[in-house]
């Protein structure tokens, strides 16, 4: 709305003609996303302790994990509205590309909103029926992916990281894809979420090297110079991303460890929903495997938990997600936080020098 309201003001004072700059309004929709986590945050915490709206935790994990029931979830709360406002007040309304990732990230939300809340109200771990959950995530991939497809110059084809030369049109296959990296990228981050800032400390690290790509693929020169797709108009999409790192800093404010509030599913599936879709529209898609390589490691573990049990009744790690795994081999909560962060930052890296390997 403000690049609405003061950017055709440039013809009167030249001060506002920063306002058609993506990387101004980028930076002050983080800086934005920050100050509404710092004064929404502490109110939120304190109305969410009112209703007694605790964590409830499973009493087959690790034993350490009893002391935090009890302790505010449903944060995603915050989360939303400080990517959500930011972006509705900086970005270019006219363009379709924010208002699909709004869509995605609010559908998402609302869906583990209603998860958290039958955990609260029945007192334990188990919310919406898994594949309701599932059902209702595929049926939004798929919507939102058919509006991609039906986007004017939006491509279908698939670019390959290290590949020059290699980025097959796979026409309506697409919408198979664009399902799995949605759904995928939700569930994934839902999985991270199981310590204090582990999930929302790579979301943020994700979130910005996403700024980065949205920005380059929207810019004709650049894309054609580092021989990436060029989506027209995509850039703006920076503005959402700038959003994502803000509401991430100041979520990370509250739920660093020892956390005073968790994000619950209301958050976490809404951040991996926003990240997977922000890859189908820069056209990265492939790339999140790297970029948002500390999730695919969580539900990896998770897979090979499952079947190793069912086909030989035996388990590969002590726990599963794995960052259980290291905690019941006797690692401090923040040493695997800030160690899973450190790996996260890595890949951040060399998803980033991608753009010359090729």
């Amino acid at each position: 709305m403000l690049y609405h309201f003061l950017y055709p003001l440039h013809t009167h004072f030249t001060v506002f003609n920063v306002f058609r700059y993506i990387t101004f309004r980028c930076i002050y929709a983080t800086i934005t996303a920050l100050i509404i986590s710092f004064i929404a945050g502490p109110y939120l915490i304190r109305r969410l302790k009112v209703h007694q709206i605790g964590q409830a935790i499973r009493k087959d994990g690790p034993a350490s994990h009893l002391k935090k029931e009890g302790t505010p979830t449903m944060g995603g709360v915050l989360i939303l509205i400080s990517i959500i406002v930011p972006t509705l007040l900086w970005a270019d309304l006219a363009n379709l590309y924010i208002w699909i990732a709004i869509f995605v990230t609010s559908c998402f939300g609302l869906l583990g909103f209603a998860d958290d809340y039958l955990k609260v109200s029945r007192r334990n771990a188990k919310g919406i029926q898994a594949r309701m959950k599932l059902l209702v995530q595929f049926i939004v991939a798929a919507i939102c992916t058919l509006a991609l497809m039906k986007m004017p110059g939006f491509p279908t084809t698939v670019v390959f990281p290290f590949f020059k030369h290699f980025s097959p049109d796979i026409g309506g296959f697409y919408l198979i894809l664009g399902i799995l990296v949605i759904v995928g990228t939700s569930n994934a981050v839902n999985l991270t979420d199981g310590l204090d800032g582990l999930a929302i400390g790579p979301t943020m690290i994700s979130a910005a090297t996403y700024t980065l790509f949205a920005y380059l693929a929207g810019h004709a020169i650049i894309s054609r110079y580092l021989n990436i797709p060029y989506v027209k108009g995509v850039g703006e999409l920076s503005i959402f991303c700038g959003s994502m790192v803000g509401a991430s800093m100041g979520f990370l404010w509250f739920n660093t460890y020892p956390a005073q509030v968790f994000m619950g599913d209301t958050g976490s599936l809404s951040l991996g929903g926003a990240l997977g879709m922000v890859a189908l529209i820069t056209k990265q898609e492939l790339l999140l495997i790297i970029v948002g390589g500390l999730f695919v490691i969580e539900t990896l573990s998770v897979i090979i938990q499952v079947a190793s049990y069912k086909l030989t009744r035996k388990r590969v790690f002590k726990m599963a997600p794995i960052h259980h795994h290291y905690e019941l081999k006797g690692w401090a909560e923040p040493k695997i936080i800030v160690r899973f962060w450190i790996i996260s930052i890595l890949l951040g890296l060399i998803a980033i020098s991608t753009l010359k390997i090729r």
